[in-house]
């Protein structure tokens, strides 16, 4: 990927993150959502944005159909926003690597090298 295409997708990301904010009253975006990232096809013309939202999964669930419903007005509000010559078609995706990330560190922090011991090592001559 070009930096333009990484240039792109940062502002893209930035764009969509603060019209979530400050713009749109869906009440099923109502959770904690943040956007992950952003990822453009080659041409710009699309793009795929990840959102991670905090919750259950009907909470994930109904986070993504608002994202997926206020499409076309985040389409429209970045337009004027966003200096390209297309404004790319955008889709929603839930981003599930937060809680992948989590799954794995649990499941680290439950295996227990098999040498750990609590008492300190009794070295001869240490006296």
């Amino acid at each position: 990927m070009s930096r333009r295409t990484d240039r792109i997708n940062e502002q893209l990301r930035e764009e969509i993150s603060t019209l979530l904010t400050r713009q749109i009253k869906d009440p099923r975006l109502n959770a904690v959502i943040s956007i992950t990232r952003v990822v453009s096809s080659g041409d710009l013309r699309s793009a795929r944005v990840y959102i991670s939202v905090m919750g259950n999964q009907e909470t994930r669930d109904a986070a993504l159909a608002g994202m997926q419903s206020a499409a076309s007005y985040l389409r429209r509000e970045l337009r004027n926003r966003i200096n390209m010559k297309h404004t790319p078609f955008l889709s929603y995706q839930l981003d599930d690597s937060l809680e992948e990330a989590d799954q794995v560190l649990r499941l680290m922090n439950k295996v227990k090298p098999e040498d750990e011991t609590t008492e300190a090592p009794n070295i001869p001559g240490g006296d």
